[in-house]
């Protein structure tokens, strides 16, 4: 297979920056479908442990084992807009954490100063789609290049490039369970854990960070209805626009009033058109047992998407980890590589 060699800066090189990295260099022998990706980094940048940038090209496998090492990179040579805005490169790899009071800075900044080169932007940010979707895409339709975010929502799993797959149909509304973390601690709660104790024991295993507040207060999940709504809905929305109740004054005591009448707490996620704009919301909700959504356990999520003459069409991942998450970043590269 032909090996497209594609010239990248990087922003963030955490968990799922190293996977990827992981899968390209070290791992690259078990996924063969990855064969035809040539990624080439001419900068990676971290947040608060430096950077790298060459104009002639960073070995990842070596940048890899050199964060790993030591930690972090040396401090950065150059400024992440003054790499952007200066460097050769074919595509921005945008791989920052979300930030709400920031309204998805600077992770718009960054992909808007790739875009306006006509460069590419592939992200796992939230920030961009969530607060600046039509923004960004409209001037990507401009530059002709692409501005893409498969793993902004569900992790890995293909539901942007679903719908770019289907002509002629029109999506009327959505729901969904696309925060994993609230749904796991939620379990908790039906097994008796106190909030604490079921955040602990989230933070424990790892599905949970230090400080859980955007996710048990509903705006990971706004910020992933907002997106939805945008490229689905044409929404034009933005995360604060979205009606938000998070989880964190459920009790066992709630959980276990409507285990009794047979049903189970989810945070759901909602979008829909109504007297000519789209509403969205995020709340918590008690599902019946034989509703899909409560077969959706532990860290799984979902998502149901309603059409005009399509029945209602689900689309449901187990478990994902950052694989998953990963795995979508590199769908998305691979796009741009088989571009015509």
């Amino acid at each position: 297979m032909k090996r497209e060699k594609l010239r990248a800066v990087i922003i963030g090189f955490g968990n799922v920056g190293r996977k990827m990295a992981m899968m390209l260099t070290e791992e690259a022998g078990q996924y063969p479908g990855l064969d035809g990706l040539d990624l080439q980094p001419v900068a990676i940048f971290t947040g608060r442990h430096g950077g790298v940038a060459s104009a002639g090209g960073i070995d990842l496998m070596k940048a890899l084992k050199q964060y790993r090492e030591k930690g972090s990179f040396p401090e950065a040579p150059m400024a992440v807009l003054q790499a952007l805005e200066t460097m050769d490169y074919d595509v921005l790899v945008e791989l920052s954490t979300l930030d709400i009071k920031k309204r998805g800075e600077p992770a718009i900044s960054h992909v808007r100063a790739a875009l306006r080169r006509g460069k590419h932007a592939v992200t796992a940010n939230k920030g961009p789609a969530a607060f600046a979707y039509r923004e960004l895409s409209d001037l990507a339709r401009r530059r002709k290049v692409r501005f893409l975010f498969e793993s902004a929502v569900m992790d890995g799993a293909p539901v942007f490039s679903l719908g770019r797959t289907l002509k002629g149909v029109r999506v009327t509304g959505f729901s969904g369970i696309f925060n994993t973390t609230t749904n796991y601690v939620l379990s908790r709660l039906e097994a008796g854990e106190s909030m604490a104790e079921a955040v602990r024991t989230a933070q424990r295993l790892g599905f949970a960070e230090s400080d859980p507040s955007l996710d048990l207060d509903g705006w990971d999940a706004a910020a992933k209805t907002a997106i939805l709504a945008n490229v689905f809905l044409d929404a034009g929305i933005d995360p604060l626009q979205v009606e938000r109740r998070g989880i964190r004054e459920l009790t066992p005591e709630a959980a276990a009033r409507a285990a009794t009448a047979g049903k189970r707490f989810k945070l759901v996620c909602r979008a829909w058109r109504e007297d000519g704009r789209v509403r969205a919301e995020v709340r918590p909700q008690e599902v019946g047992a034989g509703h899909c959504f409560a077969a959706v356990n532990g860290r799984a999520a979902a998502l149901r998407l309603e059409f005009d003459m399509l029945g209602p069409l689900w689309i449901m991942e187990e478990d994902p980890d950052l694989m998953d998450t990963a795995a979508g970043v590199l769908q998305d590269l691979l796009v741009i590589t088989t571009d015509d």
